[in-house]
């Protein structure tokens, strides 16, 4: 698992934007928005790197950077 700090993500929509590019990379990934922090938390079972979720949310109009897991 890891999570992605997103910006200009303000609304159900954006959050719906955001969770259909996480899925174009992996459909059967865990996507849990968090509106008001502005993350997003992924688990993808096929192991895709975070990487490619990032380009994938900065495609759909979106910044984008992983943020580093709590210990």
């Amino acid at each position: 698992m890891f999570e992605i700090k997103v910006t200009k993500m303000n609304c159900g929509g954006c959050a719906k934007s955001v969770t259909r590019a996480i899925h174009g990379v992996d459909a059967d990934a865990t996507v849990a928005v968090d509106l008001a922090e502005g993350t997003v938390s992924v688990t993808s079972p096929a192991g895709i790197p975070a990487g490619r979720f990032v380009d994938a949310v900065r495609a759909a109009g979106y910044g984008a950077d992983t943020l580093p897991l709590a210990a």
